[in-house]
Order: C-alpha cells, then sequence, then structure tokens
C-alpha cells in the first residue's frame, strides 16, 4: 500500500512539475493565462474497516485549472493590436462564413491580403455592424461578422455649396467703371481668394472670388474656376464681356454684397448666388456639366452679424472657407475606443465608422475547453457565450495600441518549481524508504 501512496505523491508532483514549467514557458505569451494543478487526497473505506486507524491512499490531481486574472497592459505602436482591461474575450473564426467560434484575450491583430482583420493564425476578428453614427444596430452573437477595413471611402461627392466669410477693409478705394474687370489685371479688382471644389468625378479645380469695391458700401463678387469666369444668372447687375475666351457665357454678372454704415452684411443680389453650370469648357474629364455652385454668405436677418461678412476698416482677411464636395478618399488612419469602435479615417478629411468589436462572457471561465494557440472554446461547463459591447453591463474596456501580457508570476512559478520538486524527491525517498524495509524482511532468516 505505502508503494501505491508513494507513487500517487510521485505522480502529483510531476504533474506539479509540469503546470509550473508550463506556466515559465509562456510567461511572454500574449494573452496567456496561468495554470494551476489542484490535487485531492484519495480515501477509501469499507462499511466494517475500522474508520479510526484507516491511512489514506495517496494523491490525486482533481484538476489543471487555468487563472483567469487580468495580466499586466504593454503599450505598443500598433493600432490593431488590442488588450482588454476587465472581463470579456475576443471572437474569432477561422473562415469568412464559419461559425466555429474561438475565444481569446491576444490581441495581436493584423489586417490580412484581403483587409480583413486577422491574428498570427489567420483567424477573423468578429464585429458588431453600426449604424452611421457609430452606434451598434445589434449585439447579438448571431449577427457579427469580420471586421474588414475599406481602402477607399466611396463615391466621391460633387461641389454644390461654398462657405465663405470674411472682411472686406472699408478703406479701400473705389475702382471707377472705365477701368473693367479683368482677372488677369490685379488693377481691376481689390482683392482676390481661392477654394478648392470637386466635380462628379472626385476631380478637383480652384474656384476664385474677385471683389471689387463699386461704392462706399457695395462690392461686386466675380467668380471664376480654373481661370474661366461664370456667369450669376439671377444677378441684376449689369453684364459684362467674358473676361477669359473660354468662359460659358458670352457676358458675365456679379453678384453685389451691400454692407451698413457701421460695416455690417445687409444684404446680396441675388438672394441666392448660385453660378451658371460648370460646362463641358471647364469639366473636360468628363464630369457631370450642369455641377452649379452655390455661394453662401449666411445672410440671416433674424440673426444679424452672427457669422457674416463683414467691411470693418482693418485688411482683408478670410475667416471660413468651405465647400461640401468630397474627393475619393484614401484610408489614412485607424482608430479604435474603449467601447470598441473601429474608425477608420480618409484622406479627404472624412471618417467613418465601420464595425464595433464584439466581446463575449461566459459564466464560469474556467470551463471554457482550451484548444491551443491561446484560444479556448465555449463548454457545457462555461455556459452559453453572451455577447455584448466593451464597457458595458460587466464587459471590461478595449485599450488600442496595448496588449495584454502573461499573467504568469516568474517569482511565484520559480517558488512553486523547487517546492514541486522538493515534493518529488520526499515521495522518491518514500520509495527508497519501502523499498529498504521489504528487503530487510526478505532477508530475515
Amino acid at each position: 500500500m505505502s508503494f501505491n501512496i508513494a507513487l500517487s505523491g510521485l505522480n502529483a508532483a510531476q504533474k506539479d512539475l509540469d503546470v509550473t514549467s508550463n506556466n515559465i514557458a509562456n510567461v511572454n505569451t500574449t494573452g496567456f493565462k496561468e495554470s494551476r494543478a489542484e490535487f485531492v487526497d484519495v480515501y477509501a473505506a469499507s462499511l466494517l474497516a475500522g474508520g479510526k486507524t484507516k491511512v489514506g491512499d495517496g494523491v490525486l490531481t482533481a484538476d489543471v485549472a487555468q487563472q483567469f486574472s487580468q495580466g499586466s497592459i504593454r503599450f505598443t505602436n500598433n493600432a490593431l493590436d488590442l488588450a482588454i482591461t476587465g472581463n470579456g474575450f475576443f471572437t474569432t473564426v477561422p473562415e469568412l462564413d464559419s461559425l466555429e467560434r474561438s475565444y481569446t484575450r491576444a490581441g495581436e491583430f493584423k489586417l490580412n491580403a484581403d483587409n480583413f482583420v486577422v491574428n498570427s493564425n489567420g483567424e477573423f476578428l468578429l464585429g458588431f455592424p453600426v449604424n452611421p453614427d457609430g452606434s451598434s444596430s445589434s449585439v447579438a452573437l448571431s449577427t457579427t461578422s469580420p471586421i474588414q477595413i475599406p481602402t477607399a471611402s466611396g463615391a466621391p461627392q460633387a461641389s454644390t455649396t461654398v462657405d465663405i466669410r470674411m472682411n472686406l477693409p472699408a478703406g479701400d478705394e473705389i475702382i471707377p467703371a472705365a477701368f473693367s474687370f479683368d482677372p488677369s489685371d490685379p488693377l481691376t479688382f481689390n482683392h482676390s481668394t481661392s477654394v478648392t471644389i470637386f466635380d462628379s468625378l472626385g476631380d478637383s479645380h480652384v474656384m476664385t472670388y474677385y471683389f471689387r469695391k463699386e461704392s462706399a458700401n457695395n462690392w461686386h463678387m466675380y467668380t471664376g474656376v480654373d481661370g474661366t469666369m461664370l456667369d450669376i444668372p439671377t444677378s441684376g447687375q449689369p453684364a459684362i464681356p467674358t473676361p477669359t475666351p473660354n468662359s460659358p457665357s458670352a457676358t458675365i454678372r456679379p453678384a453685389l454684397l451691400t454692407f451698413t454704415s457701421g460695416g455690417d452684411f445687409t444684404a446680396q443680389d441675388p438672394a441666392v448666388i448660385t453660378t451658371e453650370a460648370l460646362s463641358a469648357n471647364i469639366l473636360t474629364n468628363g464630369a457631370e456639366p450642369t455641377q452649379t455652385i452655390t455661394v453662401d454668405f449666411n445672410l440671416d436677418p433674424l440673426a444679424p452679424n452672427s457669422a457674416e461678412p463683414t467691411q470693418f476698416a482693418s485688411n482683408f482677411e478670410v475667416t471660413s472657407l468651405e465647400q461640401d464636395g468630397l474627393a475619393v478618399g484614401r484610408l489614412t488612419g485607424l482608430d479604435i475606443d474603449t467601447d470598441g469602435l473601429v474608425r477608420a479615417t480618409y484622406s479627404n478629411g472624412t471618417s467613418e465608422p465601420l464595425s464595433r468589436v464584439a466581446l463575449v462572457g461566459f459564466a464560469n471561465n474556467q470551463g471554457l475547453t482550451q484548444v491551443g494557440n491561446t484560444s479556448w472554446k465555449e463548454s457545457l461547463l462555461s455556459g452559453e457565450a453572451l455577447a455584448g459591447e466593451a464597457g458595458s453591463g460587466t464587459f471590461g474596456t478595449i485599450n488600442s495600441s496595448a496588449l495584454e501580457q502573461s499573467n504568469v508570476n516568474l517569482t511565484s512559478e520559480l517558488i512553486d518549481l523547487i517546492a514541486a520538486q522538493r515534493n518529488f524527491q520526499a515521495n522518491s525517498r518514500s520509495l527508497e524508504v519501502d523499498n529498504q524495509l521489504n528487503q530487510t524482511i526478505l532477508q530475515i532468516r
């Protein structure tokens, strides 16, 4: 009997050594969770045996339980490196259409050839679908899908409106009528400014505004695109012959801007300043030739002076110049919030929410089935996977450009290693003593 007891002790000590060695081997494995060998004593007795004199039958390994305590966070320079602070697991699938889900705390993700977010094993990271405002449209695990980062932000958007705010110097000289407006002659206008606009194909064009002082409080504004002057068809101002040979119209009319004696913007002619169609003379690339541009000075009778142009005794200054068109954008950056929202930024100045990284929790983490590659699968003991957003309920938050390190304490493991070694030596000594006793008994004559 003592042989079996000592042998069970050796087996338990060996298991303890194996578990400790595995922990030490994975001390630098991202997302690794240490294991602990748990032992129970073996005790068997019959109904007629004397329980007070019964000796135990040794030791048995009851479980090798993983400890899901938080590992320390190490920051990196890769936006797709993700670390969970708190509860939760990332969810991955081996194929795009697979339902074989794995769960991991290792957040070393990257983009594959098709711009899907994958881990080092090529498994796809799952996320919730999101609305244009970034809110999740669903948080059910069945609605998750692999996260893909598009390289372009979609179709271009033609410019339709330009918002402009500026100050026209009150002290500027009035240009005599004898000097007809000519964009190539700076003596025929006081100031000019430009803005980049886009056609329906996403090509850029330079739209220039020329300001000419006609009287004390009246200014004419002429508009041109790529050096070609445009008519303001609804303007009541006198038409002049087109200053450029490629202009769509034979004559052009400017818009009239009127200011009060206090320098406040008071009126404009026409009420809505819209250019004629740019036409094929300007859009030689085949873009939509009916495109027009509306110039908005934010004239608001109910809220005067809120953000309107002014005519003060100061220098010419453009305080705001914006347009609503977009070129085709290329991916320039990727941001992942603490709630898991993945947002892409593009070269055309736009940003777009793409997905929200899904987190999954279980009633019993230690019931998960370990499958290697720092991943686990759902089991009967773990309970059903419950999905949710990071930072909500019991789920932790997500740190971008960070990785969760192994939760192995190397100092503790080395101490456990020494203890397991001593335990193995003690049980070996028990076997040796039992063997010596048996040898002594066999040598009795």
